[in-house]
């Protein structure tokens, strides 16, 4: 048996570590034993930072998605029920605040470059492709009144072409 089979934490650090120089990603260390912080470039969401967190039990992943919503909870909420489902060992949580995180965990015999690569390519597809979505349902009205400013004052509107569907002539 490997070391990762009977549930190693060295070995599994080890293999974090292998992934963390093979990925090329920027990272650094986080603030508690055992944590490191990366940021995942995306499209629509153009980060994603993960907190990973290995501990004796298990590596969790953390990564914040989008601040709580200011407007059309229900929907909001219903929307991210309703994808928790479908998801490939992630799921969306809320923070004490309200706040949208993606979150996963892998045992510590799962803990390979492939399974660090599957869990962190499944929280950076999903937070990206989630992003404008939730965006939409709970910041609409901000959306508006975003794009009303920056044209009445001629500036670029660029970044908010994934919205023109909410803009209000």
């Amino acid at each position: 048996m490997t070391a990762l089979a009977n549930g190693d934490r060295d070995g599994a650090a080890r293999e974090l570590a292998r992934w963390l120089a093979e990925a090329e990603v920027p990272h650094e260390p986080g603030v508690r034993p055992g944590e490191v912080v990366v940021r995942l470039p995306g499209e629509a969401k153009l980060a994603t930072t993960v907190s990973l967190l290995l501990t004796d039990r298990a590596l969790s992943a953390s990564a914040f998605v989008v601040r709580r919503p200011d407007e059309n909870h229900e929907a909001f909420y219903r929307w991210l029920l309703t994808r928790n489902a479908r998801l490939p060992g992630i799921a969306f949580a809320l923070d004490r605040l309200g706040d949208v995180f993606l979150v996963g965990r892998l045992p510590l015999f799962a803990v390979t470059v492939d399974g660090v690569d599957a869990l962190l390519g499944a929280i950076l597809s999903v937070a990206d492709a989630a992003f404008n979505d939730l965006l939409a349902l709970g910041f609409a009205t901000s959306i508006r009144k975003e794009w009303q400013w920056r044209l009445s004052r001629g500036e670029s509107t660029r970044n908010l072409e994934a919205f023109r569907h909410l803009r209000e002539d």
